[in-house]
C-alpha cells in the first residue's frame, strides 16, 4: 500500500472532532478539486513508503489510540484497503474512512468501517464524479460531508440532503471553503432553510 504519511493527532472533523487518532494517509485520488488541501500526496512525484496492512496494523496497535482515520488522497483506491480494513476491525479498532464520494461503496459495506464521504458541490469542478447510488448505503453511524465554497453550493447542498433525507440516514455536516464563504454565511442559510439536524463544523 503507498502510504505517505502515518501521524497521531487529534480528528480535525467528522463525528470524532477532537478526539485522538491515528491518520494514515495513502497516495493518489481519482478527483481534483479545486479547493484540495492535499493535492501534494496526489501528484505522481509524490515520496511514499510501500507497506503492507499487517505493516499499518501494527503501528496503529503500538500507538494505543483506538481512532483510526485511513485518508488520503482516496483511500478506498488502494488494492489492499479490504484486508487492511478488516485487520483493523477485528483488533477491536474504531475505524474510519475518509472517502471523495467518487467511489463505489457497496464493495466496503460486509465490515462496515464508518464512511465518512464528501459531496463535491458546484465549485469543487468535481460534481459531476459522485456516485450518488452510495447515499443508499449509508446509516446512522457514517457522515456526509458538504465543502462549501458559495451560495450556489449551499443550494446544492440543500437539494441533495432533501433528495435523499440525509438528515434521518446518517450525521450532515457543512463546511466553509476558507477565503470564498464565510462561516456566518452558512449559519444564516441554515436558519433561513430551518436546517435541522445539519451541523456547520470548522476544521480544527
Amino acid at each position: 500500500m503507498k502510504v505517505v504519511e502515518k501521524f497521531t493527532s487529534i480528528n480535525g472533523e467528522g463525528t470524532r472532532a477532537g478526539e485522538l487518532a491515528v491518520f494514515v494517509r495513502f497516495k493518489g485520488c481519482n478527483l481534483r478539486c479545486s479547493y484540495c488541501d492535499t493535492m501534494w500526496a496526489n501528484e505522481p512525484d509524490c515520496q511514499y513508503k510501500e507497506e503492507t496492512p499487517e505493516e499499518i496494523l501494527n503501528y496503529v496497535l503500538g500507538t494505543g489510540i483506538r481512532n483510526v482515520t485511513l485518508t488520503g488522497g482516496e483511500p478506498l483506491l488502494q488494492k489492499d484497503i479490504r484486508e487492511l480494513i478488516h485487520l483493523l476491525l477485528q483488533a477491536g479498532l474504531q475505524v474510519e474512512i475518509e472517502t471523495n464520494g467518487a467511489v463505489d461503496l457497496s464493495a466496503f459495506c460486509e465490515e462496515r468501517p464508518v464512511f465518512t464521504m464528501d459531496y463535491k458541490l458546484p465549485s469543487s469542478g468535481c460534481e459531476e464524479y459522485m456516485i450518488t447510488e452510495n447515499m443508499e448505503l449509508l446509516g446512522k453511524d457514517d457522515t456526509v460531508k458538504f465543502v462549501c465554497g458559495s451560495q450556489e453550493d449551499l443550494l446544492k447542498a440543500l437539494d441533495v440532503i432533501q433528495t435523499y433525507d440525509l438528515t434521518n440516514r446518517c450525521h450532515v455536516y457543512l463546511s466553509p471553503v476558507f477565503g470564498s464563504i464565510e462561516p456566518v454565511q452558512i449559519v444564516e442559510f441554515m436558519l433561513k432553510h430551518r436546517l435541522n439536524g445539519v451541523r456547520l463544523q470548522i476544521q480544527m
